[in-house]
């Protein structure tokens, strides 16, 4: 491994029509981005793309990198007539989504009927490269109690079918409801995940290890750890953000393995109750000090507090002065909940949320 982990992201997109619907043409989009040189992949739901960034040593590089491939597929959207919105979920009413026509996309429709059929929920995902899956699994024990924080941080689906929904981050209630979503169990070895696996493959619970939609897990394709706890970023300083803050936290996590602490279980039912005290209040809340005696604080605080953990990873990284500058900016101006409800407000059109969803995504 080189001196610092590597990092990668691929965050999801949504598609919209003139007249601010869900618009199923992702196919089409997908072949205007190929003409471009960017190979964007499908989702479920037609009205979705993903993008995949490299792999990258710097933040810097993933920040070009992130703005390069929006730009691409928000003009392939054009070309299109559908524009490129970097949202949790659709702010239009839309009964249903239709699914992908692929084998695996269409045995997911036929298996899990009407939630497959009422996504459209897009997230971000971030790699960071670790040295083994026994590494990976003890990563991801050591990330639960942060998982949270990083999700009110990024929530950015706070209106849904033309309502507000009272939750900051929405996606992530729905995102709840597939049967290996959500936060992971604490696994005590490689053998104790890897049975997990195997058994909600057994029982027809899950199609294949693709279905592993936890919110940490060691990446089935790569030599990594996969964060997928968040909404889709707004703005491409939100994601670069996420991704530098979970980069330092696996550092620390790698580190404090090698020194031999302890890592801290919290019980199910606590994260539980974390991950809906923050997807219900977000950036401008109150969360749940998991990694402290869980009594509610600001989240801006917790925010703060973490960063003072993962301080020696983000110095190492030359990425502090940085970090701590954009978390005072995101105070400030806010996340893309707070974005959706300030543009909701003014007329409860989400015509306004639209706007200003498309108008972040390329920001």
């Amino acid at each position: 491994m080189p001196e610092h982990p590597t990092v990668g992201v691929e965050e999801e997109f949504l598609l919209i029509g003139a007249d601010n619907e869900p618009a199923p043409a992702n196919r089409s989009v997908a072949d205007k981005a190929r003409a471009r040189g960017v190979e964007l992949q499908l989702e479920l739901t037609t009205c979705q793309v993903e993008t995949t960034t490299g792999v990258f040593a710097t933040s810097g590089e993933l920040r070009d990198e992130l703005l390069r491939l929006r730009r691409i597929a928000a003009d392939a959207a054009g070309a299109c007539d559908v524009r490129l919105l970097a949202i949790g979920l659709p702010p239009y009413l839309s009964q249903e989504f239709p699914v992908t026509d692929t084998p695996r996309y269409r045995q997911i429709g036929d298996r899990y009927g009407m939630l497959a059929r009422e996504q459209g929920v897009c997230g971000c995902h971030v790699h960071v490269e670790v040295p083994d899956r026994q590494s990976a699994v003890e990563v991801s024990n050591r990330l639960l109690p942060w998982l949270p924080l990083l999700l009110a941080l990024t929530a950015n689906s706070a209106v849904y079918r033309n309502a507000e929904t009272g939750y900051a981050s929405w996606r992530s209630i729905l995102w709840g409801r597939w049967p290996a979503a959500g936060p992971p169990p604490f696994f005590d070895s490689v053998d104790h995940y890897d049975d997990t696996v195997r058994m909600l493959i057994d029982t027809d619970t899950v199609l294949d290890d693709g279905m592993i939609y936890w919110d940490v897990r060691p990446s089935a394709r790569y030599p990594t750890i996969e964060v997928r706890v968040a909404d889709v970023p707004s703005t491409v300083a939100e994601t670069v953000l996420l991704a530098t803050l979970v980069r330092a936290a696996v550092m620390t996590a790698l580190d404090e393995m090698r020194c031999g602490e302890p890592a801290l279980r919290v019980p199910a039912d606590v994260l539980r109750a974390a991950y809906w005290k923050a997807a219900h209040d977000g950036l401008d809340g109150q969360a749940m000090d998991l990694a402290g005696d869980r009594r509610l604080v600001p989240t801006r605080r917790l925010l703060i507090d973490f960063v003072d953990r993962i301080a020696p990873a983000l110095h190492s990284l030359g990425e502090h002065k940085r970090v701590i500058s954009e978390l005072a900016r995101l105070s400030e101006e806010g996340n893309g909940a707070m974005r959706q409800l300030r543009a909701w407000r003014m007329r409860g059109d989400p015509a306004d949320v639209v706007a200003a969803a498309e108008q972040a995504t390329l920001a």
